[in-house]
């Protein structure tokens, strides 16, 4: 049993971007902490020297501190239960490997990557999973020194017993049984000497007291060789949980030929960190919280008997449904800096309020309001042949009106309108379609008269004269 407080973590690799997938075990592993009153880890599992890099480390904190996925402890926030990079561990496996070699429940294999593959396929063209089938499970202590002697590499593997059932309770999924003689002898320290996934992420789960355990259904069949490994070291075993995988609207893992797979991917083409959070909140957790949550919020809605078993479908239309409630709910300042890329430089702050507050209620993605700055900002709109007919049939009387009443009202709509419904007798969509395509070149958009209140002076009346 642990004598620690409750405990959560993060263990991602840096190999790569932080995937949604990911960021959403992150996520969860936050809320469950919180939900329960207790502390949530970040570990940086680089222990695969080939394809770990620091820059992955870099971008992933900065990526999940993006999200408000915040830690307690991490890698830039030591106690005494770090480091809290694996590559900076290699001390404490030494220990505890020493004391699994010593008591002959680890073995060294001399097999070539090429044996172990034709093994492999060799099984399964009998019909019979892959797992190691023991070659170097029985070699003696001379048989290990002829090896090393003629320069041959070895992994080390740990001695699953046979004949036995391995139990526990999948706060997910419910009860899982497992027979040794299924899993066989698995690695648990590479050739190069550096401890495997699944030895170094067991014992590091129970030296910084872990308790709970929320990850990936992928890594279900993984928990059975953990148990083994901290039943071996004495140490204490964590709650384990999965939670379903999330897929593409087709069904397949979600992957960059579903649009995007990554934070990166969606930050980058201006996705709210509160619009991801709200969706990912509700990918393989139900609730009965339906409305925009804060972090502190879906922490108090979490529940763990909530997670799904079945595939979670991502839906880029439902995030872009949060998104445009995240974006209503930024203040002038929020929005000014979510925009910034799209303001003209050297915009006071009147004209992007203004500009703002005409747009923010209309657009979802900070690209939709860049088309907007360069039409309020920009040339007169180039119009299409329909466009250019619609207005052209308003009439020149319709347009002189209305380039008057700018000169005099400047960008004031109900005075432009009047003065065109008086001078040509025109209403509703017949006075508003030809005066909107005048303006802006489009026939849908913002409110018209917060977006004429957003042009620099003289824009609207250089506008309408032009058809005058």
């Amino acid at each position: 049993m642990h004598d620690s407080p409750a405990t959560a973590r993060f263990a991602p690799s840096p190999t790569g971007e932080l995937h949604l997938g990911n960021a959403r075990t992150a996520l969860f592993n936050l809320l469950l902490a919180r939900h329960i009153g207790g502390r949530f880890l970040l570990r940086i599992e680089d222990t695969d020297l080939v394809r770990s890099r620091g820059e992955h480390t870099t971008q992933l904190m900065d990526d999940l501190r993006w999200l408000g996925v915040q830690w307690d402890a991490g890698p830039d926030r030591e106690d005494d239960r770090g480091p809290y990079l694996q590559s900076r561990r290699g001390a404490l496996y030494a220990q505890h490997f020493e004391m699994l070699e010593r008591t002959g429940v680890a073995y060294p294999c001399f097999c070539s990557q090429l044996e172990l593959e034709v093994a492999r396929k060799t099984q399964a063209a009998a019909g019979k999973p892959p797992r190691y089938s023991g070659t170097c499970r029985e070699l003696t202590p001379g048989q290990h020194a002829s090896k090393r002697a003629a320069g041959v590499a070895s992994t080390w593997r740990f001695r699953v017993p046979t004949g036995e059932r391995i139990e526990f309770v999948d706060f997910v999924h419910g009860p899982q049984s497992f027979l040794t003689d299924d899993l066989g002898d698995f690695v648990v320290r590479r050739a190069d000497g550096s401890a495997a996934f699944f030895f170094c992420n067991a014992v590091d789960d129970a030296l910084m007291g872990i308790t709970h355990v929320l990850r990936g259904e992928d890594h279900l069949t993984n928990t059975p060789r953990q148990l083994l490994i901290l039943a071996a070291l004495n140490l204490p075993a964590p709650e384990y949980g999965h939670v379903s995988l999330i897929v593409g609207q087709d069904g397949a893992p979600l992957s960059k030929r579903h649009g995007a797979a990554s934070v990166r991917d969606y930050r980058e083409r201006g996705y709210l960190p509160q619009a991801l959070t709200n969706h990912l909140f509700r990918l393989g957790h139900s609730s009965s919280e339906h409305g925009f949550l804060s972090i502190d919020a879906m922490a108090r809605a979490f529940d763990p008997r909530h997670l799904g078993r079945s595939p979670a479908r991502f839906d880029e239309a439902q995030l872009n449904v949060w998104q445009k409630e995240a974006a209503h709910r930024l203040d002038f300042e929020q929005a000014r800096v979510w925009l910034k890329e799209t303001l003209p430089p050297h915009l006071d702050a009147t004209a992007a309020r203004a500009f703002i507050e005409a747009v923010l209620p209309n657009i979802v993605l900070p690209a939709e309001a860049k088309v907007w700055a360069d039409i309020v900002f920009g040339a007169p709109p180039t119009l299409g042949a329909a466009d250019e007919q619609l207005v052209r049939s308003a009439g020149a009387s319709f347009f002189s009106a209305a380039a008057d009443a700018a000169s005099i009202s400047g960008e004031d709509l109900p005075a432009i309108v009047a003065a065109i419904r008086t001078a040509t007798g025109r209403k509703g969509a017949d006075l508003y379609r030809p005066l909107r395509v005048a303006l802006t070149g489009r026939t849908h958009g913002p409110e018209l008269a917060p977006l004429l209140k957003a042009m620099p002076p003289g824009k609207a009346h250089e506008r309408l004269a032009r058809f005058a």
